[in-house]
């Protein structure tokens, strides 16, 4: 069942006068479960809607749709499907308590994974599922494989419920289903032997898996569940190695990689990080694969065309991941580019714990504490990561309130690059105007 939120001005469903609260029903007279029904089922002109108006009325609307009218129907959020799995390695078990409620929901649903690139481990989903997705051709899906051994995989989800997951992948490949996989990888449970014949199911399988990424366990102070051994700059190594022998087979029998480390894996390991080639279209960037890769080329290439900025003093808040070499070779390429002088400040993260480096999970606080008294910068740059759709961050600050209270400019940033191009710097990218943190 699924109701409606809003409704869209010059739209089919303005002209038929429906309300929000209306519940939807059926078309052509298939029952709608949620929003994946509705947006396949009226994907034709001509369609008969039954609906049920908030005052109780039954409706039928027998709609023929002129071209390119939207529907014009926004939908209530769906009940998201939760996790069934246990896993030692799961980021919501590695939360501090007394964080805002939705960020507690473990979500494992395929229908987040088609529509917004959601990883799912797929450990839900039944028959029926299956054959929803083979008739809607939801592809292509983001896979939490893990593993491929039923009985590693079990253990690794802590799940014993939890189905073959090369039983679901080959049923979908057969029916033309591709996949975006990825691998957590927790020494002793899903490396050595486990990992090399997890690589070679999902070879099996051809082209039906798109791209498969390698990432390291990542545990923060509260990761309670967590037993295993650290991944250390040895075992990244002995990680990137497999990783490599994969990708070298792959170029030479399918002509791309296929495989890729992430860009953690590679600072774990001491390596150097690859260049934006390696990558191809950055399928996986949003898994931390070639991220750094895609922010060098940005600016590379972006930087020739900034306005000046002579003199200005610009300071850029980053984690540690990103901090040292990585963060000092783009700055100096900023600083020929535009005059300005720039200083990287590495913010600790306050709420995780300093194993948790990345940028994109420091919090207000953190921040806040970093550009404590720094009133001789001209202006401040904050990865724009760390700011929610509404406008805040992770612990509940607001970007509004941080900002109100420097004594400083402070502006997020996707990519420098986006802040940068203004000839005064000052002002909130359009990205994030559209999320209402201007």
């Amino acid at each position: 069942m699924i109701k409606v939120a809003r409704v869209l001005p010059d739209s089919v469903a303005s002209e038929l006068e429906i309300r929000p609260g209306t519940t939807l029903r059926a078309v052509n007279g298939r029952a709608l479960a949620d929003f994946l029904d509705w947006e396949f089922l009226t994907a034709e002109d001509e369609l008969v809607l039954e609906a049920t108006a908030p005052d109780g009325q039954e409706l039928v609307f027998e709609i023929e749709r002129p071209e390119g009218m939207a529907m014009g129907i926004v939908l209530e959020p769906p009940r998201v499907r939760v996790c069934a799995n246990k896993c030692e390695f799961c980021f919501i078990e590695g939360l501090p308590p007394g964080l805002r409620t939705p960020l507690y929901v473990r979500d494992d649903d395929y229908r987040l994974s088609f529509a917004y690139g959601n990883f799912a481990t797929l450990s839900n989903v039944k028959d029926r599922d299956i054959a929803r997705i083979l008739e809607y051709r939801l592809s292509p899906l983001y896979v939490s494989v893990h593993a491929t051994p039923y009985e590693s995989r079990k253990i690794l989800l802590n799940n014993p419920k939890v189905p073959d997951i090369m039983r679901q992948l080959t049923r979908l490949a057969e029916g033309g289903i591709q996949f975006h996989c990825q691998m957590v990888i927790v020494p002793g449970l899903n490396d050595g032997a486990v990992l090399e014949q997890s690589f070679a199911d999902l070879y099996s399988l051809g082209d039906a898996v798109i791209s498969t990424a390698i990432v390291p366990v990542g545990l923060t102070q509260f990761s309670h569940l967590y037993t295993g051994k650290p991944m250390d700059a040895e075992r990244a190594t002995e990680l990137l190695a497999r990783v490599e022998a994969w990708e070298e087979r792959a170029l030479r029998e399918r002509g791309d990689r296929w495989v890729y480390g992430s860009d953690e894996l590679y600072m774990l390991a001491g390596r150097e990080l690859p260049g934006a080639e390696h990558y191809g279209d950055f399928v996986q960037i949003e898994n931390g694969v070639g991220a750094v890769a895609h922010l060098r080329r940005r600016v590379t290439e972006g930087a020739a065309s900034l306005p000046r900025h002579d003199g200005r003093r610009i300071g850029v808040v980053t984690g540690a991941a990103m901090g040292g070499r990585l963060m000092a070779e783009l700055l100096d390429t900023l600083e020929g580019a535009t005059g300005a002088r720039f200083e990287q400040i590495v913010a600790e993260n306050s709420l995780f714990g300093p194993t948790t480096t990345a940028a994109g999970l420091l919090v207000g606080a953190d921040i806040q504490r970093a550009l404590a008294g720094r009133v001789d910068l001209d202006l401040a740059l904050i990865p724009a990561e760390t700011i929610n759709d509404d406008g805040l961050f992770l612990d509940d600050v607001s970007f509004a309130s941080l900002r109100a209270a420097s004594p400083i400019p402070l502006v997020p940033s996707y990519d420098f690059l986006d802040v940068l191009a203004s000839d005064d710097a000052s002002g909130t990218p359009p990205r994030l105007q559209a999320l209402g943190v201007a």
